[in-house]
């Protein structure tokens, strides 16, 4: 009988058992990728974005739709994720298949980048950036077991993928890639409110974007 599980209910623990994912020490930023220097206009929205947050932030919690309205999809769209050939879809829901076990994962996903004007979930298509909202009281790596099993299953068409879970003031990037084991480093921290930390989130934001350019890698 086949077990069902969701990915919300998941520890690290589970997830790192059941999907055969070990933690790797992470690389600097520069070893990813070039980070652009941004625009006048660019800091500018920045400037923008981090002072609406904190003005809901100082009126108490902002709730997680609120986190992904407020700063996640202004930064995104700042970075180039609204751009062609760049599609975002939420809230769908995935399943997956956990190797040598009778156990199906299923979870919904806030936020899924890819490339290709005509994608849609489960097709061959490149997986960009996979993001996890929470509500600014919670860590953001609390989100990291539903990330990393969202991410995970992208590595059945490509080598690797990138994840991002955050509580709109904290960011938490990570490098989920496809080996045997499977693996994944986490990033150090990027802060909306803090300024030098928020220019290097825009900055890595855009550079992950630039990745619909790769060319997929399918298994």
């Amino acid at each position: 009988m086949t077990q069902n599980l969701e990915a919300s209910q998941l520890s690290l623990n589970d997830v790192c058992r059941l999907l055969k994912l070990e933690e790797r020490e992470a690389d600097a930023w520069n070893d990813f990728f070039y980070r652009e220097p941004l625009s006048e206009f660019e800091q500018q929205e920045l400037v923008k974005i981090r002072n609406n947050f904190r003005r809901y932030l100082a009126a108490g919690k902002v709730s997680e739709e609120l986190v992904k309205f407020l700063v996640v999809s202004p930064l995104m769209g700042l970075t180039g994720f609204f751009d062609v050939p760049v599609v975002l879809t939420m809230e769908d829901s995935i399943p997956i298949e956990v190797e040598d076990e009778d156990t199906l994962i299923k979870g919904r996903l806030d936020i899924l980048a890819v490339n290709g004007p005509d994608a849609e979930i489960g097709a061959t298509q490149f997986w960009i950036l996979v993001v996890e909202a929470k509500n600014s009281a919670i860590a953001p790596l609390t989100g990291l077991p539903q990330l990393l099993t969202y991410a995970y299953k992208s590595l059945q068409q490509q080598s690797s993928v990138w994840g991002l879970t955050t509580n709109g003031e904290s960011y938490r990037f990570v490098r989920v890639r496809r080996g045997n084991p499977c693996t994944y480093q986490i990033l150090p921290e990027l802060n909306l409110i803090d300024k030098e930390r928020s220019l290097l989130l825009a900055q890595v934001l855009k550079a992950i974007c630039k990745l619909q350019n790769v060319q997929l890698q399918i298994a």
